[in-house]
């Protein structure tokens, strides 16, 4: 079989190896899509850490940072009694980096416990992203807890592929009104195209006048500094953090009077994997949106640089084309 490994900044290799085998509560996968997840494809291939203080040590581990598949089972390991060969099936976790092989590659062992079952009638691209979606639900999960969704006033920041699915997110979670903001045309056009109320550029007058005055929750998928002190000045609520910040946020005087919280963000667990894919199944969240390109997984270089020069959201790869 072949996978692939970054041995390098900005240097991949697509190697043939021997076909992997499932280990202790693991099956083995036929991938049949991965899809990117942007900030860390291109953190990996710059070598530019994705978290302040940390470092990027070449080579990467084989297939890594690739987590985001869906593919069939075609073997399955010791100890496993809940999948079966032909389950088709989608990664709800990144299983980190103490793994032997990452989903970038035609064949990967997969702990059952990272997994879900899926229905074989979802398109590649409607279901790849799963992790994304259990991720970004962890996040609406927090303000689930705090009655802070169903009837609310809702601005999402972002509209990359977490802003995308968090403005679906909104809608089947109750929200009466979702703002999209963002400073790109294109981005903002997409989120209409999703049934957003209305799409804005972070601007104080546009925004004003859209929504009416404040809203009662924003949820950041942006991670940018700007974004989130933006959505600070214009919520009466609270502010979920999604994106990863690396800059320091002002909060003072002004929010403070204006009784704005912060919700950090949570943990992923398999809870709100399984309600994103309850909605994913039911048709209320569509993740095929955040995909535009679709490449071989051979061509992950050229994948790579259509995130850089940020002419795709994601791209999906197929490994077997």
């Amino acid at each position: 079989m072949k996978q692939l490994q970054i041995i390098a900044a900005n240097t991949v290799e697509w190697q043939d190896v021997d076909m992997p085998q499932p280990g202790l509560g693991e099956v083995l996968i036929k991938v049949d899509a991965v899809t990117t997840c942007p900030h860390w494809d291109l953190h990996m291939m710059s070598g530019e850490p994705m978290f302040p203080g940390a470092r990027v040590d070449y080579p990467l581990t084989p297939g890594q940072p690739g987590h985001e598949i869906v593919g069939n089972v075609v073997e399955v390991g010791s100890g496993v009694e809940d999948l079966y060969v032909g389950a088709r099936v989608a990664a709800w976790r990144d299983r980190g980096a103490n793994v032997r092989l990452g989903g970038y590659a035609q064949f990967v062992p997969f702990a059952v416990d990272s997994l879900l079952e899926v229905n074989t009638d979802l398109a590649p691209q409607s279901i790849a992203s799963l992790e994304l979606a259990m991720c970004v639900q962890v996040t609406f999960d927090r303000l689930r807890q705090f009655d802070l969704l169903k009837g609310k006033r809702i601005a999402v920041g972002g509209m990359g592929p977490a802003g995308l699915i968090a403005v679906q997110l909104a809608h089947a979670w109750g929200a009466d009104f979702v703002i999209a903001v963002d400073p790109v045309a294109d981005r903002r056009e997409r989120a209409l195209q999703l049934g957003v109320d209305v799409a804005v550029e972070p601007k104080d007058g546009p925004f004003a006048e859209a929504a009416g005055g404040p809203v009662d929750v924003a949820v950041d998928c942006a991670g940018a500094k700007d974004s989130v002190e933006f959505l600070m000045g214009h919520t009466r609520g609270a502010v979920a953090l999604f994106g990863v910040l690396r800059d320091d946020v002002a909060y003072g005087w002004q929010q403070w009077r204006s009784k704005v919280d912060i919700l950090g963000y949570g943990s992923h667990n398999r809870d709100a994997a399984e309600r994103a894919l309850a909605l994913i199944e039911d048709g209320r969240l569509d993740l095929s949106c955040v995909v535009t390109h679709e490449l071989p997984l051979s061509d992950y270089a050229a994948g790579v640089e259509l995130l850089a020069s940020q002419q795709a959201l994601k791209v999906c790869f197929l490994p077997n084309a």
